[in-house]
C-alpha cells in the first residue's frame, strides 16, 4: 500500500544539519532534517502534494529500515502503537508490524524524521548522496528510493519515480528473460516432438505396410472360408436329407427296442429270483471258505512253533549292527572325512514317526551331519552329548534299536555312558562315517525296516539301494525339538 503523509504545517522548525547524517540532541527528542531542505508540505504553508505510489520493493525496504531502528529510539520517541512492535524479535518486527509501521510513517512526520536521522546515519555515503538529491549510478534503486522517501530532499519524488522505473524495468527484463527461456524450452520441446513424430511416422508407415500385408492374407483366408462355407452348406443339405431318412429308421427301431425291453424286463425278473438263490448259496460258501482259511492259518502257526522247537532257536543276544561294531572297534585309527555332497530326502518329522512305529525298526544317525546342521555353534563334545541324549529319549519312547555314527577313528575319551538302547560308533582309520553307515545297512536282514538320518545325498542314495529309508537331518532335529 502506498505511504502517504499529512500536512506538516504544525511541525516545530528544526535547524539544518550536516550531510554526514548528524542527529539532533536526544535530550529534546527532536530530530533534525538531514536533507537541508524543507518538506513540500511546509514550503508554501498550504496543502501538501499527494505522495507518489511506491513500488512494493520500495515499501518493503522502508518498513524494514524503520523496523531496524525502532529498538534504538527512546521509548518516549516511539509512538504508542509501535512500542509493542519494537519488542518483537528482529525477524518478526518487519513482517508482523509492517501495517502499523507504514501507518505511523504516514501519520507522524516527526516520527519519520527521527527514523530518517538514524537511517541516514547508518547509510553513510549513500545517505549523504541521497540528501544532496543525487543517486549514485551503482546504488540499488530500491535503497535510494527508500532513503529518498524518508529524507525527502529536493527532487525526492523524481528519485522515487526513477527507482520505480528501474524496478519495473528490472521486472520487465526478468519477465522477458523468462519468456525467452520458455520460448527456447518450447522450441526444444517442439524439436524433440518433431523428432519423435518422425520416428512415430516411420513406425506407423511400417505398421501400415504390415497391416496391408495382413489384410491381403485375411482377404485370401476370407475367400477360402467362403468356399469352405459353401461346401459345408452343401454337405449340411445332404446331411438333412439323410437325417430325415434316419429318423424314420429310428422310429421303427424304437418300436422294436420297446418290444425287446419288455421281454428283457421279464427275463430280469427271472434273473433276480435266481440271484437271490445264488446269494444264499454264496453266503454259505463264504462261511466254508472262512473256516478253511482259519484252519490254514492255525496249521501254519503250529508248524512255525514246531519248526522253532525243532531248530532249537533261542533269543539272540547280539543284533547284526553289533557284529559290525565289534569288527571295526578292534582297529581304532584316525582319518579325516572328506567333504560330502548334501542332499535331502524329506524333513517331515511325521514321516520319521511313521517309520519308527514299524516293528523292530533300526534308526541309524549320521552324527556330525545332524549336529553341525542343528547345533553348529557348540563344540564337538557338546554336539555329541546333546544328540546322544536326545536319541536316548527316542529309544525309550519307541523301543527301537538306535545307532549313531561319528567321524573320528579313535574313540573319544571322557564320553558319558550311552543311554539305554543307543549304540555310539566312531569310524575307524581309513573309513568314514558314511561308509560305516552303509555297512550297517548291508548287515541288516532283508525286510527289516532301517531308517537312516543324513542330509548327505551320497549316503541317502547308497542306503536306498539296500532297502533302507533315508530321511533328512531336519526331520530328526524337529523330532528332537518336539520331545
Amino acid at each position: 500500500m502506498p505511504l502517504t503523509e499529512p500536512h506538516d504545517d504544525h511541525l516545530p522548525q528544526e535547524d539544518p544539519v550536516a550531510l554526514d547524517g548528524a542527529v539532533g540532541n536526544p535530550d529534546d527528542n527532536v530530530v533534525t532534517d538531514t536533507s537541508g531542505a524543507s518538506d513540500p508540505a511546509t514550503d508554501d504553508g498550504h496543502s501538501a502534494e499527494p505522495e507518489p505510489t511506491l513500488p512494493e520493493p520500495v515499501r518493503q525496504r522502508i518498513v524494514t529500515l524503520t523496523a531496524a531502528v525502532l529498538p534504538t529510539l527512546p521509548t518516549d520517541e516511539v509512538p504508542v502503537p509501535l512500542r509493542r512492535v519494537a519488542k518483537f524479535a528482529p525477524n518478526r518486527r518487519a513482517r508482523l508490524g509492517a501495517p502499523v509501521i507504514a501507518a505511523q510513517l504516514t501519520a507522524d512526520p516527526l516520527f519519520r524524521q527521527r527514523v530518517t536521522a538514524r537511517v541516514l546515519s547508518d547509510a553513510g555515503d549513500l545517505g549523504a548522496a541521497v540528501v544532496e538529491g543525487t543517486a549514485p549510478a551503482a546504488a540499488d534503486p530500491v535503497e535510494v528510493a527508500a532513503l529518498a522517501y524518508l529524507a525527502r530532499p529536493r527532487g525526492w519524488r523524481e528519485l522515487i519515480d526513477a527507482s520505480g522505473a528501474a524496478v519495473r524495468a528490472e521486472a520487465d527484463s526478468a519477465v522477458v528473460a523468462e519468456l525467452v527461456r520458455e520460448a527456447e524450452q518450447r522450441a526444444t520441446r517442439a524439436e524433440h516432438d518433431r523428432a519423435v513424430a518422425r520416428v512415430e511416422a516411420e513406425k506407423l508407415r511400417d505398421e501400415l505396410a504390415r497391416v496391408r500385408e495382413e489384410l491381403g492374407q485375411l482377404r485370401e483366408e476370407s475367400r477360402q472360408v467362403a468356399r469352405a462355407l459353401r461346401e459345408t452348406q452343401a454337405r449340411e443339405r445332404k446331411a438333412t436329407e439323410l437325417l430325415a431318412t434316419e429318423r424314420g429308421r429310428a422310429a421303427r427301431a424304437s418300436a422294436d427296442v420297446d418290444a425287446e425291453l419288455r421281454r428283457a424286463r421279464a427275463r430280469l425278473a427271472e434273473a433276480e429270483a435266481a440271484a437271490g438263490v445264488a446269494r444264499a448259496s454264496a453266503k454259505e460258501a463264504r462261511s466254508v471258505d472262512d473256516a478253511r482259511l482259519w484252519l490254514l492259518l492255525e496249521t501254519i502257526g503250529q508248524a512255525a512253533v514246531g519248526l522253532r522247537r525243532e531248530l532249537a532257536l533261542d533269543p539272540v543276544d547280539k543284533l547284526p549292527a553289533d557284529f559290525v561294531a565289534d569288527a571295526f572297534a578292534e582297529q581304532p585309527g584316525t582319518a579325516p572325512a572328506g567333504p560330502a555332497a548334501r542332499a535331502r530326502d524329506t524333513d517331515d518329522p511325521a514321516r520319521l514317526d511313521q517309520l519308527l512305529a514299524l516293528p523292530r525298526a533300526h534308526l541309524v544317525v549320521d552324527g556330525y551331519n545332524v549336529t553341525k546342521r542343528g547345533f553348529g555353534e557348540m563344540s564337538l563334545e557338546q554336539q555329541r552329548k546333546r544328540l546322544i541324549t536326545g536319541l536316548g529319549g527316542i529309544a525309550a519312547q519307541t523301543g527301537d534299536e538306535v545307532t549313531v555314527v561319528f567321524d573320528g577313528a579313535e574313540r573319544m575319551h571322557g564320553l558319558p555312558p550311552a543311554p539305554r538302547g543307543v549304540r555310539v560308533l566312531f569310524s575307524r582309520k581309513g573309513e568314514t562315517a558314511d561308509e560305516l553307515i552303509r555297512r550297517l545297512v548291508r548287515a541288516e536282514p532283508a525286510g527289516r525296516p532301517v531308517v537312516v538320518v543324513s542330509s548327505d545325498r551320497e549316503v541317502a542314495d547308497g542306503v536306498r539301494r539296500h532297502g533302507a529309508y533315508p530321511l533328512g537331518a531336519d526331520s530328526l532335529l524337529r523330532r528332537l525339538a518336539r520331545s
